[in-house]
């Protein structure tokens, strides 16, 4: 049995990367072992995927960085170690285990993720196939709905002083939010869901209760876990980047993705499957948009 141990002790969205790779080191060598280093926001969710062996949680202290080396090097030997956060912690770390290869990354801002992905694969001789792509094949989740809908997650990347303040301010008024989220379900003739992050806009909530007498479902504050059974099970996905995204893609799920012209969103979504993306506009011109795309 080879074991392979990986760092990623940053977020969700960054982890769906690394469930690629993981997917593509067992189906090269089926009788590996693989651990992740994750962080205390991902963990949980890293432990719901059931083809990854062992999850160790990394905090942000001294100490639990030394208890990490302790609990780690009792396996002795690693066949490989990818240190695929690219963190300085996770380096030093990584150089107190045993390995038989140990990859660190630098310079990788002008590749795409899956790209970085593939020379992984290819420095321990492995072939990169499609079939990784679908890191949801082996996954439990409930079948929360079996009629087709359309997801609107309306998060705080809707909103101007929430988010990155140098992208364009797609940020609605209740009215036009109201108006837009009817006109959505009006058009596409399907049911309506709306999540929200875990911090749900006060416009979100007041434009909801405007709309009792449509086919609408509103969920507030929803955990990532349900949140993916709910992407998984939808038509279309409508939000702005992010770890949402990237479950879409992982299913194929068709999905309009709101992102902002300054940044190169391509190195995240090269890879991507069933994918429209849309630049952040004022919101006048972004709904008229997505309405003319669905």
């Amino acid at each position: 049995m080879n074991k392979y141990l990986i760092f990623r002790t940053d977020r969700i969205g960054d982890f769906l990367i690394s469930a690629i790779l993981i997917k593509s080191l067992k189906i090269n060598d089926q009788s590996s072992h693989v651990t992740i280093v994750a962080s205390e926001k991902n963990y949980d969710y890293i432990k719901s995927f059931k083809f990854i062996d062992q999850v160790v949680r990394l905090e942000n202290n001294l100490l639990s960085k030394i208890k990490i080396i302790f609990k780690l090097r009792k396996h002795k030997l690693f066949q490989t170690i990818i240190v695929h956060d690219n963190k300085n912690r996770s380096k030093i770390i990584s150089h107190f285990l045993n390995t038989n290869k140990r990859i660190i990354l630098n310079d990788t801002e002008k590749y795409s993720h899956i790209d970085i992905i593939k020379y992984i694969l290819s420095k321990i001789n492995f072939d990169f196939k499609e079939k990784s792509l679908n890191i949801f094949d082996e996954k439990r989740f409930n079948k929360v709905n079996k009629e087709k809908y359309i997801l609107l997650h309306f998060d705080e990347k809707w909103i101007h002083k929430e988010y990155i303040k140098e992208y364009i301010n797609i940020e609605p008024s209740e009215s036009e939010l109201t108006f837009f989220l009817k006109s959505l379900q009006n058009k596409s003739k399907k049911k309506l869901v709306v999540t929200s992050g875990v911090k749900t806009p006060l416009l979100l909530k007041e434009s909801i209760k405007q709309l009792k007498n449509i086919n609408i479902e509103f969920i507030d504050k929803i955990n990532f876990i349900d949140l993916e059974a709910k992407i998984l099970n939808s038509d279309l996905l409508i939000s702005c980047h992010g770890s949402v995204s990237h479950v879409a893609s992982a299913n194929s799920i068709r999905q309009l993705d709101i992102i902002d012209k300054s940044y190169n969103y391509s190195r995240w979504t090269k890879h991507f499957r069933n994918y429209v993306y849309i630049y952040r506009d004022n919101f006048t011109n972004l709904s008229k948009e997505i309405l003319r795309l669905i």
